[in-house]
């Protein structure tokens, strides 16, 4: 079984980092994971702050590919860690959304995006779907956390 998510008004839009479940990071509240990851591509701080008060995360996510900020140069070293540590923060913020995770049991899980063949599936369906790998990863361990806690 497949379940594909992109928008977060949605089925399984909950999964997006667009939708809003804020998240605590660093000791700053981020009104979702995408202000705190695009954030995280700068180490000027004024403009992290210029991203996690955006008026939306729209308006975050287009602050975060600016091209008038230096991108850290370490960014696609660690991006993936960003990505991965801002999601498992939203979902072990809000156990609904951690019932939700571990209610698609053994499915793939896709963001069905034509825009972004990284993150997502791609405009051809084969990209390489980094954020769907994530939230199973992140299910798997829940899914583990879950049966170590029924013991």
């Amino acid at each position: 079984m497949k379940i594909y998510f992109y928008m977060a008004k949605e089925k399984y839009g909950e999964f997006s980092n667009f939708s809003n479940y804020g998240i605590e990071m660093d000791n700053m509240w981020w009104k979702t994971p995408e202000y705190y990851f695009q954030a995280q591509k700068f180490t000027d701080k004024k403009h992290q702050d210029k991203i996690r008060l955006a008026i939306d995360a729209k308006t975050a996510f287009a602050l975060g590919r600016s091209k008038k900020v230096s991108i850290r140069e370490d960014w696609e070293e660690i991006k993936g860690d960003i990505m991965y540590k801002a999601i498992l923060k939203k979902f072990q913020t809000y156990p609904n959304l951690k019932e939700l995770l571990l209610s698609t049991k053994d499915a793939e899980i896709i963001e069905n995006t034509p825009h972004d063949s990284y993150w997502g599936n791609g405009s051809d369906g084969k990209g390489k779907n980094m954020l769907g790998k994530i939230l199973m990863k992140i299910r798997t361990e829940l899914s583990l956390g879950n049966k170590t806690n029924e013991k």
